[in-house]
């Protein structure tokens, strides 16, 4: 019996998404946040029924917040507070809009460098300082550098999981983040997009659920491929509901409806699909480990607790030493391999890539040969 990875690389070329449509075709893309995959077919048929009934008209209602309730309540054991809750377009436009209601222009608002890139450029654009509170050297957080990071903020964007990492943070590692949160008089604001992808033995816990005042941002985009069908909730802890009421409600115009529709689905149908989806996840993440032991010893990295991302630190590998070169650009020029550039996430990206591990086994089996014949 087939996975949802079962799509043939001739037709993954005729995609015109940002991962297929980027670069040449003899270029093996693994950089961008995508997936190589069928999409539930319960998702297909709610699209499609929607558009064969020209239902494309403007979103209204709280379907989405109800039928992500009901996936968190099965996933995650999470009373998700359907009412409190807010529709935005997509996670990053919803952080900007909960940015906007907990602070005011110029005010600081924590990262932890190396982290997805546009947390930077959204935060510049929404008129906020960002403060660096870069991981520990375990890729874990640091509290000491969050603890001198929140005397100049006044709130704190938190990725859980961790992009590009794979970090997972536990629960004592949240409780540590809101009492240190409380005492500097920081809101906490967490992009949980990454949420359904665990494949570790780790459970995620929703953030909101240890920090009472923190917002979280959840969407189906990332878990079932759905980035080009945008929408998202923002989901408020029990002493933020009325921060997030505050929230103009013209912000809830721009979700796409149809994206609406194609989310609800995977949240309440897509779930053997996904449990499918992970199988290959967490059969790739080994895969990559055995590869990576066997063939590129010099190459460092940990194994993700959630995500499809492989953050690999390359500086040590033969090619890189011998020519100094980034290994992105080594990659991409000499190994036909795209991957996404460590420094683009920020200071300790220097020397690695993010490696997208959400393909077939078959490719991710070329995947890691040009990597490791490239780079040995």
């Amino acid at each position: 019996m087939g996975t949802p990875f079962d799509v043939p690389l001739d037709e993954l070329r005729t995609r015109r998404s940002s991962k297929w449509a980027t670069y040449p075709p003899d270029v093996l893309p693994a950089f961008v946040a995508e997936m190589d995959v069928r999409l539930p077919e319960a998702v297909v048929r709610a699209v499609a029924d929607t558009l064969s009934r020209g239902d494309t008209g403007y979103e209204v209602g709280n379907g989405y917040a109800e039928a992500f309730a009901a996936f968190a309540a099965e996933r995650y054991g999470w009373q998700v507070p359907v009412v409190a809750s807010r529709p935005v377009p997509d996670v990053m436009l919803g952080i900007a809009e909960v940015v906007r209601v907990l602070t005011a222009p110029g005010d600081g608002v924590v990262i932890n460098p190396p982290v997805y890139p546009p947390f930077r450029e959204f935060l510049a654009h929404a008129g906020r300082r960002v403060v660096d509170a870069p991981l520990g050297a375990d890729g874990r957080l640091d509290l000491e550098a969050l603890d001198r990071a929140f005397t100049d903020a006044t709130a704190y964007l938190l990725c859980h999981p961790h992009n590009p990492t794979g970090t997972l943070h536990s629960r004592d590692e949240l409780a540590a983040v809101g009492e240190l949160a409380a005492r500097h008089g920081v809101r906490v604001v967490a992009d949980e997009i990454h949420a359904p992808l665990v494949v570790g033995d780790a459970p995620f816990v929703p953030t909101t659920t240890v920090i009472p005042d923190a917002v979280a941002l959840h969407s189906a985009s990332k878990g079932f491929h759905l980035a080009g069908l945008k929408a998202a909730v923002a989901v408020p802890g029990p002493d933020a509901a009325a921060d997030l009421a505050r929230m103009p409600e013209i912000v809830g115009h721009a979700v796409s409806h149809v994206g609406s529709v194609a989310h609800q689905a995977a949240f309440r149908e897509g779930g053997p699909w996904l449990d499918e989806v992970l199988a290959v996840l967490r059969e790739n993440v080994a895969t990559t480990e055995r590869t990576l032991a066997d063939r590129l010893p010099s190459a460092r990295w940990r194994r993700p607790e959630a995500t499809y991302f492989a953050w690999l630190d390359l500086r040590d590998t033969p090619a890189v030493r011998a020519t100094g070169a980034e290994p992105v650009h080594l990659l991409r020029e000499e190994g036909r391999l795209a991957t996404q550039p460590g420094p683009a996430f920020g200071p300790g990206g220097e020397g690695r890539v993010r490696l997208n591990l959400a393909c077939s086994p078959q490719t991710l089996t070329e995947v890691l040969d040009r990597l490791t014949t490239t780079l040995a």
